[in-house]
């Protein structure tokens, strides 16, 4: 299946990037190279983009997308939390820009072999890179009933977490759980007919804590972004789009703590504590779809982008 991803908030995110002709940008999602092309129009024969991405149809995609920019491009197969290293591998050490655009792709759920949807019939995979060895089924099926009890609570923010997880837990003792539609047919049982009625599709909460807890999701993207800011020019922007709370959450309270790392008491007259700003969070508020793409795009609907601008030179 061809690599297609509708990439979300497209224009507001070159835009707060600020591309330079002459700089380096990367993608640290590549994906099916939507942002990365962008970029890519926007540069010189001088600047850069390197795209990282640990998904290996992602980086075929990518790959052929951006032929007619090869002369400006570099592709790594990687997470983006080792984006420092591996560009400092290379001879980069600091870039003028970064866009992470987290979550499944579109690709990722149109896929259905790749275990990340609820609405077929096929292996619990869900897997981002597929050279790990540990795939979802193997947390539905050893994970203790506490285990699966509080990531479906903490990752999927569903309330019926406890009941879902006694209720995998009954069902593996019959059989193990192998399936998507398995899964899916265990967590309906576990939900009240009249919420099944009403609410979204019973499945998707308990999914998405599956893929967050196999992906490492939410710690991969707490544990780098301080470092991806570090590694930020002056006037270096990064551009985050996130697709739940969780996401979003953390990557408000790093920009935010970044702008204003004083860990001073706040009835002290002057600061002692030596932590000097990084720079400033340029959206007091995230950046949401527009009405126009949110009809084109359902799946935007609960996208947020947020930018942080690195300011070096204040910091001094």
């Amino acid at each position: 299946m061809e690599f297609k991803h509708k990439s979300v908030l497209l224009k507001e995110t070159i835009d707060n990037l600020k591309v330079k002709p002459d700089g380096i940008y990367v993608d640290g999602t590549l994906g099916g190279a939507g942002h990365a092309s962008e970029v890519c129009k926007l540069l010189s024969a001088t600047g850069r983009l390197i795209g990282i991405d640990q998904d290996d149809a992602a980086i075929q995609a990518a790959s052929e997308r951006l032929r007619d920019y090869q002369d400006r491009t570099m592709i790594i197969r990687s997470n983006y939390c080792h984006m420092v290293p591996e560009l400092k591998k290379r001879g980069i050490n600091s870039v003028d820009g970064i866009v992470l655009d987290l979550g499944v792709s579109s690709y990722q759920l149109d896929h259905a072999e790749r275990g990340f949807t609820y609405r077929e019939d096929v292996p619990l995979d869900m897997r981002m890179d597929q050279r790990q060895t540990k795939t979802a089924e193997d947390i539905v099926n050893t994970y203790s009933e506490s285990d699966l009890y509080r990531i479906i609570r903490d990752y999927g923010e569903d309330k019926f977490a406890k009941n879902i997880a006694k209720h995998i837990c009954l069902a593996r003792q019959e059989a193990p759980i192998h399936t998507t539609g398995e899964l899916t047919e265990i967590i309906k049982r576990a939900i009240p007919m009249k919420v099944r009625a009403t609410g979204g599709h019973p499945s998707k909460r308990t999914f998405q804590a599956l893929r967050i807890e196999l992906n490492h999701e939410l710690d991969v993207l707490r544990d780098s972004l301080d470092g991806m800011i570090d590694f930020l020019n002056d006037g270096g922007r990064i551009c985050i789009i996130t697709f739940h709370s969780l996401e979003d959450r953390i990557v408000k309270t790093i920009f935010r703590r970044n702008e204003n790392p004083c860990t001073c008491p706040p009835n002290f007259p002057v600061c002692v504590c030596g932590k000097v700003s990084k720079g400033r969070v340029i959206t007091r508020k995230p950046i949401l779809p527009s009405a126009e793409e949110l009809e084109w795009n359902s799946r935007s609907q609960s996208a947020k982008l947020r930018v942080f601008e690195r300011q070096i030179s204040e910091a001094k």
